[in-house]
């Protein structure tokens, strides 16, 4: 998968859980763990993009390293608003694979170019 393709996935991924946040009912549980959700689910998007502009190695990595806890944040958020919303949960569950597939992307081209970074 290229950047371009991640760029746009990340990116599609923020609007989905956006919907999703807009369908929610409004009280009290859901605007907090709403407005912690969309802060780390656009944060994902956001922080890719800035890897693609690492200026070294390092830099790329460390943004990488900050997209993979922002997807584990997303992560979290989804599952607690899961709990409170269970009419909600199979387009809750979906957006939680999705960013589960993302973070497990990240995760190996983490690894991936600590190993290549390892043999130089």
């Amino acid at each position: 998968m290229n950047s371009e393709t991640l760029k746009a996935r990340t990116k599609a991924y923020s609007i989905s859980i956006a919907k999703l946040i807009i369908e929610l009912p409004h009280n009290v549980i859901n605007k907090n763990y709403s407005n912690q959700l969309i802060r780390c689910s656009s944060s994902v998007g956001a922080n890719y993009r800035a890897a693609c502009r690492a200026k070294s190695t390092a830099d790329f990595l460390n943004k990488l390293k900050i997209v993979e806890e922002e997807l584990d944040e997303t992560m979290f958020f989804l599952e607690l608003l899961a709990e409170f919303n269970t009419d909600r949960k199979q387009v809750i569950q979906e957006n939680w694979r999705e960013a589960n597939e993302l973070l497990s992307i990240m995760v190996s081209s983490i690894v991936t170019i600590r190993k290549k970074d390892q043999k130089l």
